[in-house]
């Protein structure tokens, strides 16, 4: 039935700001972009290498996520990397803040979290 995951959405705060970290700091292509009028908010289209998508909506006095990140639902959205201390390094260079590195116990891959704009947790996880 289900063969992958096609796209994750996420409602921002700061159109303009999330544009800007989602294109231009993580790398992610321009799919669409349209204004919709009768929501007074943006819907933006992006795609990563593997064809994957990710959804960026604004709308206006959406409230803001309960906590960090155990609130209950979606816990954080993982990208795929081939090198966690090179994307970690890149990151760190455009300014985010990216936790140190750790190793999962169970599968030993390397992985981090770092935020979005609006603090939405976010991983980087080593192929």
């Amino acid at each position: 039935m289900l063969k992958s995951i096609h796209h994750a959405a996420i409602i921002c705060s700061d159109y303009p700001r999330s544009k800007s970290f989602y294109c231009e700091i993580l790398g992610l292509e321009i799919i669409a972009e349209n204004f919709r009028t009768q929501r007074n908010s943006w819907k933006l289209d992006l795609r990563l290498p593997d064809g994957g998508q990710v959804e960026l909506f604004s709308f206006p006095d959406a409230p803001a996520r309960p906590s960090y990140p155990e609130a209950q639902g979606l816990r954080h959205l993982a990208f795929v990397v081939d090198s966690v201390e090179e994307t970690k390094a890149h990151l760190e260079a455009c300014g985010v803040e990216v936790e140190p590195v750790r190793v999962d116990e169970y599968t030993g891959k390397r992985f981090t979290f770092f935020s979005d704009p609006d603090g939405l947790p976010l991983e980087l996880y080593e192929q």
